[in-house]
């Protein structure tokens, strides 16, 4: 751990990257793209036989299967996936992360996409990875000082390695006791909080019934969208005025939130592809521009974003989005009464059921092609009852058949992430998109 790398970060993304113009962004990212792929054409076998058949333009896709069936030849640190997964696999299971596999970080995602993914940080991306993250997060006017509670699935080493009298941090598993971890962020104070949506619900519960009084300074949600409802209640009970984002994943660091509340694409490291879903949302295709340990080239995430209509008034050229609205492939699929499928985004479900009353926590599965199982936990008549009416109410403005509607009752599990939207029918209606 470099803290004069960390520093020196720090400073170039707080202070010496204002990019106020998209000129300035554009230019930018091709010097890094330029040297970035000279790079991989010297220490990645994976790229290098690529590169040598396709312009950069035209290079296959990736996705989380293809980075784990040819791992050992994308990496360029010597990393063999067996070995690696193996240590990644331990430090989950003992619930210790303080293990590296040599001077590498290496860790282990299911994401939201179910599929297990492995990735490695060197060193240097680390520090850059640190330096890039408080400088993003920490408040306007207060640099020292801060204690930072992280919620997280799994630790990694570089959070407690980082810590000093400036910035301390302090790990709170999500798989343990949330009675204990509440009392253990009581105890620490944070000024700075961060966790699922899911888990900041749970602290807020603990601050409205006066089991929590700590309130930070600022809040960020991760790893999980973040619904309407979930942003005003966790604003409120924890003093905030607003919620903040950190867009994370195995990936990379791909966006954040400006002073104003905005999410802002990471533009000045993370080249984002936009593959269009329809005139607002995309799915974006990520180049990391400056992690090579790992190389992230052209790689399709999945995930369904949607761009803000109206420029930022912080004035910060990098793009930014409405919100993030999940997993493309938790796009639900009504049946139009045209016989079509019509896609109805995880966001708009989600939208339809802020007019329902009566529940607090919900998760609605489409198992089959006209058949939702909502998940709520207040299985009374007249919560069902307002439920379906706003379902069937949606269905009519779309279009659509009515979906039956089975009820059950919702059930958290704190070890995966929380998907408010779920498909898990895969039928003929995606061919007929």
């Amino acid at each position: 751990m470099s803290r004069v790398r960390i520093l020196r970060e720090f400073a170039a993304v707080r202070w010496g990257r204002p990019l106020r113009s998209r000129a300035g962004v554009e230019r930018r990212q091709t010097r890094l793209l330029r040297r970035h792929l000279r790079f991989l054409r010297r220490r990645s076998p994976h790229f290098r036989e690529l590169l040598d058949a396709h312009p950069f333009d035209a290079l296959p896709l990736m996705d989380k299967s293809v980075m784990m069936r040819r791992f050992d030849e994308i990496n360029t640190v010597g990393v063999h996936r067996d070995e690696a997964l193996a240590l990644a696999i331990a430090n989950e299971r003992s619930r210790d992360f303080a293990a590296d596999l040599g001077e590498n970080s290496v860790g282990l995602s299911s994401g939201t996409s179910g599929h297990r993914g492995l990735f490695i940080v060197s060193p240097q991306e680390r520090d850059a990875w640190v330096g890039t993250v408080l400088a993003r997060t920490l408040p306007r006017g207060r640099l020292l000082g801060h204690r930072i509670a992280l919620f997280l699935r799994a630790d990694n080493s570089l959070y407690e390695s980082v810590g000093s009298r400036a910035v301390s941090f302090s790990y709170f598993d999500v798989h343990t006791d949330m009675t204990e971890n509440i009392r253990r962020l009581e105890a620490f104070r944070p000024t700075i909080l961060v966790a699922p949506p899911s888990v900041l619900r749970l602290i807020a519960r603990a601050a409205e019934d006066g089991i929590l009084h700590t309130r930070p300074q600022k809040v960020y949600a991760v790893a999980e969208v973040l619904e309407l409802t979930d942003e005003r209640r966790i604003a409120a009970a924890l003093g905030q005025e607003r919620l903040h984002q950190l867009y994370q994943c195995t990936e990379g660091f791909l966006a954040h939130t400006c002073e104003e509340g905005v999410i802002h694409l990471n533009e000045d490291s993370v080249l984002f592809e936009r593959e269009p879903l329809d005139e607002e949302r995309f799915t974006p295709i990520i180049t990391d521009l400056r992690r090579r340990a790992q190389p992230i080239v052209r790689y399709r995430l999945g995930d369904v974003l949607r761009i803000r209509a109206t420029p930022c008034p912080c004035g910060s050229a990098l793009t930014a989005i409405e919100r993030i609205e999940g997993r493309e492939g938790d796009t639900l699929l009504f049946r139009g009464l045209d016989g079509r499928g019509v896609p109805v985004f995880a966001d708009v479900m989600t939208r339809a059921l802020l007019y329902a009353e009566g529940f607090d926590e919900y998760r609605v599965v489409q198992t089959h092609a006209s058949l939702l199982r909502i998940s709520l936990d207040v299985l009374d008549d007249q919560t069902t009852d307002s439920v379906t009416h706003e379902v069937h109410a949606l269905a009519d403005r779309l279009g659509c058949e009515r979906p039956e509607i089975v009820f059950d009752v919702f059930e958290r599990d704190g070890s995966v992430k929380l998907r408010r939207v779920v498909r898990t029918w895969r039928g003929n209606a995606d061919a007929e998109l």
